[in-house]
């Protein structure tokens, strides 16, 4: 077996790499660019060295920066993770003459699967059914409309070196193909280097399912069953789940078996996934192959009880798979939540900053369940412009699909993350939607049920009732604090504090009472009961200042996250937020005399929505601009995103200029 192996990557799947090497007992070597230089998988590797600046086309991307560390510490082979170099056949043949193993495809097979118009034609000769489409060379915007109105619309535009939904427009009238085509190009071209794109049928009300294979140097290959990625946000994946809902067993069985002739008829080598696109009724047909792991990998390896990332390594050093098909069994249900730098609210734009709160939900076994967090941050961590903002993979296994989302929704409301926007929130509401929850899926899921974006919903129902008892749970211990800190508490005459309180949640007022447990042994356990007699015995051991309240309400485990407001908190549970605030009977009464203080608006100004680099100013001064007309196409974090008027208006003046890097809420133009 290897001795020592360099992880040419960063964060978090740089860190899981690291976890699966050390307890085999390998070595491992960190690569680090300026920006990374105090990241998380620095401090876990055993060794770690410089390879440049911020920028990845200058560091993480310099293949000759990555043999030069492997010769530097004696690495003797290199794991690319995912993303960066992972899909390059230049880095494996580079590897190959510097005598370094890839722990990856040969690279005849990342040559034949990684190119996206190449991998299809490979399908197309193995007879994997294909989606109709254009894979030759498209030469201008106009030949992409003559193409598009050909195959018929909707279209997908996507670049032939793409993945991680770069590179990648759809297109539903000819009047959205050209720049589609363009924004395919730059992208492509920015983040993979080859701007070649190619076009296809888009399937309507498609499904996104995948069959992970992993094969070895001696011609064995096998699947170790699906995972559905439907739920996606700009042809990004944002949900994971492995089984997928939709599958039968004679549906599985068919779409793996086609996986793995496909891999054999290149001779792949090692861990890869071949995409589906499926339709409501099973039918399915062949996207693409990613020749690499997967970011949600997790969820097979929790399903199916593999390490990935240990087969990929043995099968590297050229160990024959230690499974047959037959020994492959799927138990149970896994779902991966990604955890983004992004606000939700604001149309997902990244957030850039440093965490000044990271407190993940604990991992390990919860009754017959288990949670597992895959991250590459830490508290007092920046999450910087220059990378992918994924801050961490939240997976949760559990024997049926429907406990699994319960814990999932568990472990998200338990997720305290502060000094940045982050998905959280939206993450926990699509956990609690019921759409979701049944199963219903499709690419369109996102655009579907959140045509307007995402706002917190205020709470309701049950999940308003839990709220509001812990409300008054949090009131009663800040209460109680206030009273040692002043001495009151050694004074017998005042320790019969008033039981009754009004809990205001997000403009609905509940009258309450509140004592403590009839149980005096009940430690930090009270009883909050409404006016219509309904009680809530509600027990936690929550401190104040701690960012997360957990605890029990009834029989069931709550997880609330609590962020102090003057005279109250904000509380967000469930996808849902709301600001609390629990008063005297008399002060309940005051309380909703007081005006409600109104927000102003931004004016007339266009204002950067995320710190990032200034691609294109589509307008000039004097110009008349229509509601939903692109003026301006801002880059971060990989993405480019194009910036729309919201109404008919005049601009007056340009204040940014193309190239020009911009902080959050900068000016770019004004409207007359």
């Amino acid at each position: 077996m290897f001795d020592k192996i360099l992880i040419a990557n960063r964060g978090e799947i740089a860190c899981r790499v690291i976890k699966t090497a050390r307890r085999m007992g390998i070595k491992t070597v960190a690569v680090y660019s300026d920006a990374d230089r105090d990241a998380v998988h620095v401090a876990m590797a055993d060794e770690a060295v410089h390879i440049g600046p911020a920028a990845a086309s200058q560091s993480y991307l310099v293949i000759e920066k990555i043999i030069d560390a492997c010769k530097q510490t004696g690495a003797q082979a290199v794991h690319p993770g995912y993303g960066f170099l992972s899909e390059r056949e230049a880095f494996a043949n580079a590897l190959a003459e510097a005598n370094i193993v890839f722990i990856g495809p040969n690279p005849g097979a990342i040559a034949a699967m990684g190119d996206k118009i190449e991998s299809k034609k490979a399908a197309a000769a193995a007879d994997v059914s294909t989606v109709p489409g254009f894979l030759g060379v498209i030469e201008s915007p106009e030949h992409a409309v003559e193409i598009a109105d050909g195959i018929g619309y909707p279209v997908m535009i996507k670049a032939s070196a793409g993945g991680g939904g770069k590179g990648m427009r759809i297109a539903y009238a000819s009047g959205e193909v050209a720049e589609g085509f363009a924004r395919a190009k730059s992208e492509a071209a920015s983040s993979f280097g080859d701007d070649r794109v190619f076009i296809e049928k888009f399937i309507t009300d498609p499904r996104h399912i995948e069959i992970q294979v992993i094969g070895d140097k001696h011609g064995n290959v096998v699947y170790l069953g699906e995972r559905e990625c439907s739920i996606q946000r700009r042809n990004q994946k944002v949900i994971e789940e492995a089984p997928s809902p939709l599958l039968d067993e004679a549906t599985r069985r068919k779409m793996g078996e086609q996986a793995v002739a496909l891999a054999k008829a290149v001779d792949y080598d090692s861990a890869g996934t071949v995409e589906f696109v499926a339709g409501q009724d099973k039918s399915f047909y062949f996207l693409e192959m990613n020749t690499r792991l997967q970011v949600e990998h997790p969820v097979t390896e929790m399903i199916t009880g593999v390490d990935l990332v240990e087969l990929m390594i043995r099968v590297a050093y050229g160990e024959t798979l230690p499974l047959t098909q037959d020994q492959v069994k799927l138990d149970g249900w896994a779902v991966e939540s990604r955890v983004y730098a992004e606000d939700p609210t604001r149309n997902f734009l990244p957030s850039i900053g440093r965490l000044t709160t990271y407190r993940p939900p604990e991992e390990g076994e919860f009754g017959n369940g288990k949670v597992r967090n895959d991250t590459g941050v830490e508290e007092g961590g920046e999450i910087a412009i220059h990378y992918d903002p994924m801050i961490a993979k939240l997976v949760t296994w559990a024997p049926t699909r429907a406990a699994a989302i319960e814990l999932q929704a568990e472990a998200l409301d338990a997720f305290a993350i502060d000094g940045i926007r982050h998905n959280i929130p939206f993450l926990a509401a699509l956990m609690a939607h019921p759409r979701w929850r049944e199963g219903a899926l499709s690419t369109g899921f996102i655009a579907e049920e959140f045509p307007e974006g995402f706002s917190a919903p205020e709470p309701k129902g049950a999940v308003a009732q839990r709220m509001m008892a812990a409300a008054a749970a949090i009131d009663h211990k800040l209460n109680a604090r206030k009273r040692g800190i002043s001495g009151q508490m050694r004074d017998p005459g005042l320790l019969h504090f008033e039981r009754d309180r009004v809990v205001m949640l997000a403009g609905e007022a509940f009258p309450v009472t509140v004592d403590p447990h009839e149980d005096a042994l009940a430690q930090n356990c009270l009883v909050v009961t409404e006016a219509d007699g309904t009680a809530h015995v509600v027990e936690s051991e929550w401190r104040p200042g701690e960012p997360v309240w957990t605890g029990t309400i009834g029989a069931q485990r709550v997880a609330i996250q609590v962020r102090g407001l003057l005279n109250g908190v904000a509380l967000q549970h469930a996808g849902a937020a709301a600001d609390a605030r629990v008063y005297t009977r008399r002060e309940a009464e005051l309380a909703a005399l007081m005006p409600v203080k109104e927000d102003a608006g931004s004016g007339k100004q266009v204002l950067c929505p995320m710190p990032g680099l200034v691609k294109q100013i589509l307008v000039k001064e004097g110009q008349e601009v229509k509601n939903g007309e692109a003026i301006a196409i801002v880059e971060a974090m990989k993405m480019e995103n194009v910036l729309r008027a919201e109404r008919d208006a005049t601009v007056e003046k340009i204040h940014a200029k193309e190239g020009e890097s911009l902080a959050v809420d900068a000016v770019i133009l004004e409207f007359a």
